[in-house]
């Protein structure tokens, strides 16, 4: 299983047009974390699972998703609503409570992965504006039975390796 993940695009059409060009066909499923700034109905926006952000006004998204691919149970959300950048406490809670695999979020617009208990918790970072790093980054997770890798890349779609 391949999952492109992406964050925080604050209406940047041109790298998400880019991203589903370059992965749509490769990828079982690709997420927009939040904050796209677009409209639910954008064409850019078709072909991402898509969460509404705290810079979203469109109220067509919703704010959580819980998707099941290849029966992994993927919980996104932007994060906002769940103080991520204080802790992940509360977003630990409502992944146990969605029993969740994965746990898609942004907000913070720093990159991270990371595994707590079963369920791998992933901040794409920002593909615009990030913090934390001077690389503008989205994510791609492969899944080989139950071995989950993260890959973080630049825009320039260049595999990031620290």
């Amino acid at each position: 299983m391949k999952l492109l993940v992406v964050s925080d695009s604050h209406g940047d059409t041109e790298i998400l047009k880019d991203l589903k060009a370059r992965y749509e066909q490769e990828m079982d499923a690709m997420f927009h974390c939040g904050d796209s700034e677009l409209p639910a109905d954008s064409e850019v926006m078709k072909g991402y699972i898509v969460v509404r952000g705290n810079c979203d006004m469109d109220d067509r998204y919703p704010y959580d998703i819980v998707e099941e691919i290849k029966g992994k149970r993927i919980f996104m959300t932007h994060g906002h609503r769940y103080d991520v950048k204080a802790s992940f406490s509360k977003l630990k809670q409502k992944a146990k409570a969605n029993k969740a695999d994965f746990v898609f979020f942004g907000h913070s617009h720093q990159a991270v992965a990371e595994k707590i208990g079963e369920t791998l918790f992933l901040n794409p970072g920002s593909i615009l504006l990030p913090r934390g790093r001077k690389e503008r980054t989205y994510a791609i997770v492969e899944l080989d039975g139950d071995d989950s890798v993260v890959h973080f890349y630049n825009e320039q779609h260049q595999l990031l390796t620290d």
